[in-house]
């Protein structure tokens, strides 16, 4: 969330924001809203203060006429109060309504752009790879291979949900294990978290659980949401905590299951596991001073880039532009895989620097020196999304046999170098 002191004295620049972003706000009237907040709480300790005074004047009062009049006078005050406390309950609901539609602050250097195709390609690692035969989608290698099964996820639960059978369960395992010793020497924790979570966490992440628009499952006559990251879990974690200064950073790398509904996802570019309602991420998530959340963001590029290196997967790195940002990131990068199945690069990963966005929703603070409680900064990275991981693994590293070359960081992990076609 926005500050609410930023954003009245500095409307304009809030507005030519939410512009850049393509994100529909009523800057105005939330500036109202938090103008007529502040003339109600006046008025209404003016009203309380009033009261009292009243009520003391009663009782120094002889006269009983007089008295009276005063008793009349408290009453109608005190009949006030609460007309007012409703008055200003509604107005603080739709101003924090209001307040939720405004998206972060956008780093000076995030390209402006009104969606993906206008995101800034900065640097490219690997070359393409050439192959002397037809080569197969990830889709068809699964196939060949035996171990994903689309029908049987169609079967039993729904388009875009498989099953993994085989060697591909061992990979699934061997990716997240080599995934989490990369960040466990980068100082990282690791953590398994709940695959579902309080709307209010959603919420507090920059997440909308409920509502058309909204790419989340939720658990019908409750507040639990399924979540669509790690990070909406370990953000909440702290939630409503002052931290000392000493404690930070806290670096986690979560584990979870990501539930998405991938509402209108279509077409050859969403084919097999590009777009799915259930996968696998090993995400990474730091909570950290101000002074040092760009020098952290960079550091988490540098840690998925690592990975992919490692995975012999040629990829490039974009800067996202204003459109495409989401409402949480005040800057974000992606790193996209080559994929020959697509002939394309393909999104893998992203990370973001949240600033306090997400601290101010959830209330995590942390003292300096003993000094007043502020808010720290937080951020987000994709170590690992194993459906997506998976495309690039098995379309870059495919056999004119029709197997599949393990890269060699990945073959203690896994227990074998190859993965054979099915029998």
């Amino acid at each position: 969330m926005l500050d609410l002191k930023y954003i009245r004295e500095n409307a304009e620049t809030v507005k030519e924001n939410c512009v850049n972003r393509g994100v529909e706000a009523d800057v105005d009237l939330l500036v109202e809203l938090a103008d007529r907040r502040s003339a109600l709480i006046t008025e209404l300790n003016e009203l309380r203060q009033n009261q009292n005074e009243m009520v003391k004047n009663v009782g120094r009062e002889r006269d009983e006429e007089k008295r009276k009049k005063l008793i009349e006078e408290s009453r109608a005050a005190k009949d006030e109060v609460p007309k007012k406390e409703s008055e200003l309950h509604e107005v603080e609901g739709r101003l924090e309504e209001e307040q939720l539609k405004i998206p972060n602050i956008t780093h000076p250097d995030s390209p402006i752009g009104k969606d993906d195709t206008e995101n800034v390609e900065i640097s490219r690692w690997g070359g393409v790879p050439e192959f002397d035969f037809d080569v197969k989608d990830h889709v068809e290698l699964g196939e060949s291979l035996g171990i994903i099964d689309f029908d049987a996820g169609a079967k039993t639960t729904g388009s875009k949900f498989y099953f993994l059978r085989g060697d591909a369960v061992l990979l699934e395992l061997g990716l997240i294990r080599y995934a989490m010793d990369i960040l466990i020497e980068r100082g990282f924790t690791p953590t398994i978290t709940p695959d579902l979570a309080r709307d209010e966490m959603l919420v507090g992440t920059g997440f909308i659980p409920r509502g058309p628009e909204a790419q989340i499952y939720s658990v019908e006559g409750d507040d639990l949401s399924m979540i669509a990251t790690a990070e909406i879990t370990l953000a909440g974690s702290l939630a409503d905590e002052i931290l000392d200064e000493s404690e930070l950073p806290i670096r986690l790398a979560g584990l979870s299951h990501c539930f998405r509904t991938e509402a209108g996802a279509h077409g050859r570019a969403s084919r097999g596991l590009y777009r799915v309602h259930q996968f696998t991420k090993v995400e990474m998530f730091v909570f950290t001073t101000p002074e040092k959340s760009e020098e952290t963001h960079a550091e988490m590029l540098e840690i998925e880039e690592k990975v992919f290196q490692g995975l012999g997967l040629p990829y490039r790195v974009v800067d996202i532009c204003t459109g495409d940002l989401g409402g949480a990131a005040y800057r974000k990068y992606d790193v996209e895989a080559w994929m020959p199945g697509r002939n394309d690069f393909g999104e893998v990963t992203s990370t973001s620097n949240t600033t306090d966005f997400q601290a101010r929703r959830l209330k995590i603070r942390y003292r300096k020196d003993g000094g007043r409680p502020q808010l720290l900064h937080t951020l987000n990275g994709t170590a690992l999304a194993l459906s997506r991981a998976f495309i690039a693994l098995l379309e870059v590293h495919q056999q004119k046999d029709g197997s599949v070359q393990l890269p060699e960081n990945l073959v203690p992990y896994v227990g074998k170098e190859r993965i054979e076609p099915a029998r």
